[in-house]
Formats: structure tokens, C-alpha cells, sequence
């Protein structure tokens, strides 16, 4: 499988981004915890400085690592919801990277499950 250059991520992230308009934040991130492609919504202003994102993004990295341990008895993990005061966070998995995005938090929970599989058809290839 060929591996996808700066374009084909930005591509994704902005299909991603555009799925909803309470979407906040994408960003695509490999297994060292590096972010290989980013997009923040227009209008919205991100909650975490730059340097923090990088932190966040390494620590995503590390936590996929330490879920890997319990796959064989419980499965892999399908996405990871983390439900905040400010913000919904995300975590798709796919084969050789992370996908990691953020919504408004009033957001049903139907209609996250429904971006989750949308987002999860998107980030195939990765």
C-alpha cells in the first residue's frame, strides 16, 4: 500500500473537517506521536496552545501503545470518546496512523457515531 504524501493528508482532513459544522479540529498523527497533517475549523480558536497540541498528540501515541496490551483478550479498539466540559475528543485508529479530532460537546451521541464511521470509511488508506 503506498503511503499518502502531504496532499492526499490534507485532502483527508479536510473532508473530515467539513463532515459537520460543530467539527473543531483534525489532525492526523503517526505512531510516534507526531502530527503528520492538521486543520483547525475556521472561526473556531483552538484550546490548547501549540506546544500542548505536540504534547497531547505524543501522549495519543503512547495511550494506542498501552491499549495494545489488552487486545488480544478484550479486541482492538474501534475509537476512543472522550466527553470534556469545552470539548469532545476523538480517536480513530487505522492501520499505520492516528486520527484525532474535537467537536462541540452538545453534540448527540448519534450523530457522533455516525461521524465516527464516516470518518473511519475516510481514513481507510492510512
Amino acid at each position: 500500500m503506498v503511503t499518502p504524501n502531504k496532499a492526499d493528508l490534507l485532502d483527508i482532513v479536510q473532508k473530515i473537517i467539513k463532515l459537520d459544522t460543530k467539527m473543531r479540529f483534525v489532525a492526523i498523527i503517526d505512531p510516534k506521536g507526531n502530527i503528520r497533517e492538521a486543520i483547525m475549523k475556521a472561526g473556531k480558536t483552538n484550546l490548547k496552545s501549540q506546544k500542548e497540541e505536540e504534547h497531547f498528540c505524543k501522549q495519543v501515541s503512547q495511550r494506542r501503545s498501552m491499549r495494545k496490551e489488552f487486545d488480544r483478550s478484550l479486541g482492538k479498539v474501534r475509537y476512543v470518546h472522550v466527553e470534556r466540559e469545552k470539548v469532545s475528543q476523538m480517536v480513530i485508529y487505522t492501520k499505520r496512523n492516528i486520527v484525532y479530532f474535537t467537536m462541540e460537546p452538545e453534540m448527540p451521541i448519534n450523530t457522533k457515531i455516525r461521524l465516527i464511521t464516516k470518518i473511519k470509511k475516510i481514513a481507510s488508506t492510512l
